[in-house]
């Protein structure tokens, strides 16, 4: 589905047509012979727009004559996801800038053209291609922070329902935030080397304005932020994962070692009665509280050995 959008008093409106200085949108769902359509009537390669929908495409950027293209990771929630998928995964934002026009193409609903499309960003204009790329940098960072703020918040409620049940089901939420932090950190350690590329390059032609050259370089700062909240949110969770396996695998030890006592004390009767139960000749056969006598020496050593177990903390 392709959109053209151009800003007009304030407010954002939908176009029949393309013009000069619009914003054009492609979002799914979508056919190859749009792409094809869009390359044409744009004048730009084809590739720009089918790399933006490979999901292991890592961020770059591009220029073939006046075209330049831009990729960027962004994350978006797994709607597809199963037990063992991760709760977040990254997605590319392909940005193409004309001479006339900027196109963004994407495989998915993107929150953060979202965010364009609902009119919630403050001073956005489609017309100031150099204000709007820096827009979808700043709010896909944003994006990124909020994102990993939620996995953590969800860490920390698991781990507080791990300090009362061990539960299958908790520890691969556990996995599903650790494998969404692993996309993250990827995604931002590539995005971090595609901004620093652009600003040493000048990719964006934004070296002569102060502000704008301010806001990337804030851009930059919060993404780096971002790379190392998802680092160290990640070995927190690393931490946890053996931490927790650890406890596991001694409560499974100290419970083995609990039931081999257990055995080992209702031996004791057990070897008694299995001699008086042969089909022989047994001291005190013969006296009427010869049962009684043996059943009390069989709680007496079993006793016995209950309290040396404890004694030596065995229990």
């Amino acid at each position: 589905m392709v959109k053209y959008y151009i800003k007009t008093d304030g407010r954002l409106r939908e176009l029949e047509e393309p013009r000069p200085g619009c914003w054009v949108n492609i979002a799914p769902p979508f056919s190859h012979e749009e792409l094809e359509e869009v390359a044409q009537s744009f004048e730009v390669p084809l590739d720009f727009l089918t790399d933006s929908l490979d999901l292991d495409e890592r961020s770059r950027y591009e220029r073939e004559e006046d075209v330049r293209f831009i990729l960027l990771n962004s994350p978006i929630l797994n709607e597809n996801e199963d037990e063992n998928d991760a709760i977040y995964v990254t997605v590319p934002i392909g940005i193409i800038l004309t001479l006339d026009n900027i196109i963004t193409i994407s495989a998915f609903d993107n929150p953060i053209i979202r965010l364009f499309l609902d009119n919630k960003v403050k001073n956005f204009n489609p017309s100031d291609e150099k204000m709007f790329v820096l827009q979808i940098f700043e709010h896909n960072v944003y994006r990124f922070l909020t994102c990993l703020k939620k996995l953590n918040s969800k860490r920390n409620l698991i781990e507080q329902e791990l300090y009362d049940s061990s539960r299958n089901q908790e520890l691969k939420l556990l996995l599903s935030i650790e494998k969404s932090l692993v996309y993250f950190l990827n995604s931002l350690s590539s995005n971090e080397l595609l901004l620093l590329k652009m600003k040493r390059t000048d990719y964006l032609h934004i070296a002569q304005d102060e502000d704008l050259s301010d806001l990337f370089e804030d851009i930059i700062i919060d993404n780096s932020q971002a790379m190392e909240m998802s680092k160290v949110y990640s070995d927190i969770l690393g931490g946890t994962m053996d931490a927790y396996g650890s406890i596991i695998s001694n409560n499974l030890n100290l419970t083995i070692r609990r039931l081999t006592l257990i055995t080992i004390l209702l031996m004791v009767p057990t070897l008694i009665a299995s001699f008086y139960g042969m089909n022989i000749r047994m001291p005190f056969q013969e006296n009427n509280f010869a049962f009684l006598g043996i059943l009390i020496i069989a709680l007496i050593l079993s006793a016995g050995m209950a309290w040396y177990f404890q004694r030596k903390r065995m229990f």
